[in-house]
């Protein structure tokens, strides 16, 4: 592998907030566009691609103010609404983050891939992408252009009551509890490791604060080992 690439939103963390999501606009109560977007989506890339061995980072809140989206009232924002990281993968991979506040007129959530012999693409149905379809698109060699590419019967866990229902929220939520059973039962294939537990929050929330600093500090950080 070469490289990777994420570009994403967060929607709560725009221009406009609602009385359902006011508490985010608070960064002490930890609900911010870094622990939940951009949290879930670079553990997405440490456990397909790899850790980050070394990191970069610029967080910034360019609206400090924000507008209730029925009343007009405004408010005051403490969260950041802009995430860039870079930083080199533990397999030498040059990767880039980036993440926004609000939703796009133009790209969603989108993740390439970059590898010696092809690229791969992640397109999501929603700028949240965990929480809706995703879709793979790779070509290799001599190919012109993307092909979608079907998700192999493997990965759907024998969920049979799920085809069809990959666009739903519950869907991959649904896949990771099948997932949690076949740890708990020992039906896992040796060394598959796919299930989270509290000792791989405790390591991701420990980079994420890494990040912060980075991007508070202005410096490259080397990132703990994932085992310390």
């Amino acid at each position: 592998m070469l490289s990777t690439s994420m570009l994403g939103w967060g929607g709560p963390w725009g221009a406009t907030y609602d009385d359902d999501h006011a508490y985010v606009l608070d960064v002490t109560s930890g609900a911010t566009l870094l622990s939940i977007p951009f949290g879930h989506s670079v553990d997405a890339l440490a456990m397909v691609l790899g850790e980050f061995r070394e990191v970069s980072a610029h967080i910034e809140n360019l609206r400090p103010e924000v507008t209730h989206v029925t009343s007009g009232a405004v408010a005051a924002k403490s969260t950041e609404g802009q995430i860039a990281v870079t930083g080199l993968l533990e397999s030498g991979a040059v990767a880039a983050m980036h993440f926004r506040g609000g939703t796009s007129r133009a790209t969603g959530f989108h993740w390439e891939i970059n590898g010696t012999r092809g690229d791969l693409v992640v397109k999501a149905d929603h700028d949240l992408w965990w929480m809706g379809r995703l879709r793979l698109y790779g070509a290799r060699g001599n190919d012109g252009g993307l092909t979608e590419l079907p998700v192999p019967d493997r990965y759907r866990r024998s969920l049979t009551q799920w085809t069809g229902r990959s666009a739903e929220p519950a869907y991959n939520v649904a896949h990771e509890y099948a997932l949690l059973r076949e740890q708990i039962t020992a039906s896992l294939p040796p060394d598959t490791d796919g299930v989270p537990d509290f000792r791989h929050a405790v390591r991701r929330h420990r980079m994420l604060e890494q990040i912060r600093e980075a991007a508070r500090t202005g410096r490259k950080v080397t990132l703990a080992q994932q085992g310390s």
